[in-house]
């Protein structure tokens, strides 16, 4: 059994679930699904995490998490938690980094299976061109994340827009 509630954040209600003192979901949402405050020690320090996370003042998040999938699955989404913060790669990068440069519209499916917005950051990956395709939460999302962890000192990298 897990827990569930929601958060409001700058970009609208996230959604959150734990269970056995991980984190196993975080996204976004169009309502407050089970609103009420974190009542956990994991749904504490996640909450305390994400709202430094959107002030600026995190650049990483240190509370466990799992979610399940494939084997594939679980490879793709360990390798979106090494692109640092601040930086982008491309979906044939991430395929790349994962071994077989063919598997890249599969590492896209995985990408978007990701559950655990934001500290599995599959926002970070961005077509070859540099465009912002894909993302669960929506583009404008996507846009803003990005956005807001190329702003902050020391992290800046070439314009994405």
């Amino acid at each position: 059994m897990h827990d569930e509630f929601s958060i409001d954040s700058p970009l609208g209600p996230i959604h959150i679930s734990s269970s056995d003192g991980k984190i196993i979901e975080i996204n976004f949402r169009n309502d407050h699904f089970g609103r009420r405050e974190p009542d956990t020690e994991i749904e504490k320090v996640c909450v305390q995490q994400l709202d430094e996370y959107f002030s600026g003042n995190r650049n990483e998040f240190t509370f466990a998490f799992e979610q399940e999938g494939t084997e594939f699955q679980q490879r793709v989404w360990k390798e979106l938690t090494k692109i640092p913060f601040g930086k982008t790669i491309s979906y044939h990068e991430l395929a790349v980094r994962l071994g077989d440069p063919k598997c890249i519209r599969a590492a896209g499916t995985a990408n978007g299976k990701n559950n655990i917005a934001i500290v599995v950051p599959c926002h970070r990956v961005i077509g070859s061109d540099g465009s912002l395709t894909g993302y669960a939460g929506g583009i404008e999302k996507k846009e803003w994340l990005l956005r807001l962890e190329n702003s902050l000192p020391g992290m800046n990298q070439t314009s994405l827009f």
